[in-house]
């Protein structure tokens, strides 16, 4: 991890981090703690506290959504990273999904501006890039639009990150975007859409797949990256932040491999998951609790999402471990967590 040189143009200062109860917030903390930063974080009344385990950070409560929480939550502070989100790939009302991410981000990034903040790393996702056809690793240059994105939370990431991109050429908002992959590793706590997938899979659950793959990287790789946006960053750039590209099938054999099971052989039609997909959110919407395949999931399995980190790599000194270790970190956590026995 990058130490802090508080002579560097973008040094040591007072940093409010957003999302920090969740997993990939709570990454973001260590590291910035870590580097000599004084993080203050705001979270909602209603968050999980597990991750909440720092006794030099200061604590506020407050919605992304609630202005004057957020101006609030400003005050005093050189930097903000914005890792808040809505990360879910269903809810009884998908449209509250855009709706969150598209407001949110726009109240904090105009309290940003307004607060005289210096600098700002904004997390996005490479939900808002568009995959090559064939599996190809896309990069940066390959923007999706709201009317191309499959489901409600990518194109709710769509929609925010042109908020942030309309704001930093109109209204100089001093904003670099990182595009993380898909995180994996320790205190995953809801756990994530991929936290489902390693759960369910150390627990036997996934005796088949489908033709799909994804970019996986290690969470401490993709927090530590967000501090090399903040001190080496473009303005108005977004960078990938990724590791590396897997089959689901992989995945699921290291899975394996890992808890000691025998890995799933089956791969399945995509047209056969389609009514197991329906029925889940037709249940979903009786229970209330998040299906485990949903539609969108689905048509999102027609692309490997496979991408490239090499902007980051070239222009901010990024690495990534290899992606087993960030299984196995999620793997030990699930079990310190009581979920996996």
């Amino acid at each position: 991890m990058a130490e802090a040189d508080p002579s560097a143009p973008w040094g040591v200062g007072p940093v409010l981090i957003t999302g920090a109860s969740g997993f990939l917030g709570a990454a973001l903390v260590d590291v910035f703690r870590k580097a000599g930063f004084p993080v203050r974080i705001m979270v909602r009344s209603t968050s999980p506290r597990t991750n909440l385990v720092w006794t030099d950070v200061e604590v506020v409560e407050g919605d992304m959504r609630d202005r004057d929480a957020v101006a609030a939550a400003l005050q005093g502070q050189r930097y903000l990273v914005h890792a808040a989100a809505d990360y879910r790939l269903w809810a009884p009302d998908m449209e509250e999904i855009v709706r969150t991410n598209r407001d949110g981000t726009l109240i904090m990034m105009e309290e940003a501006l307004r607060a005289g903040i210096e600098r700002i790393v904004y997390t996005s996702s490479v939900a808002t890039i568009k995959p090559h056809d064939d599996g190809t690793p896309a990069d940066e240059s390959r923007p999706l639009t709201p009317g191309t994105a499959i489901g409600a939370y990518k194109r709710s990431k769509v929609v925010a990150e042109r908020v942030v991109e309309e704001m930093a050429a109109r209204n100089g908002l001093p904003v670099v975007i990182v595009n993380p992959s898909t995180p994996i590793g320790p205190r995953d706590v809801k756990p994530t859409p991929t936290g489902r997938i390693i759960l369910e899979a150390a627990l036997g659950r996934m005796p088949a797949f489908v033709d799909t793959g994804l970019n996986l990287a290690h969470v401490d790789d993709v927090a530590a990256g967000h501090l090399l946006a903040l001190r080496k960053g473009r303005t108005g750039e977004r960078y990938i932040l990724g590791g590396e590209n897997v089959l689901l099938s992989q995945m699921l054999a290291d899975i394996a491999g890992l808890i000691g099971r025998k890995p799933p052989t089956v791969n399945l039609p995509r047209a056969a998951v389609y009514p197991i997909a329906y029925l889940s959110e037709q249940i979903a919407r009786v229970t209330g609790k998040a299906p485990f395949a949903t539609i969108d999931g689905i048509r999102m399995s027609r692309y490997r999402m496979f991408f490239t980190d090499a902007k980051a790599r070239a222009e901010l000194g990024y690495t990534a471990r290899p992606y087993r270790e960030g299984l196995s970190d999620a793997i030990a956590w699930f079990r310190q967590a009581g979920l996996i026995r």
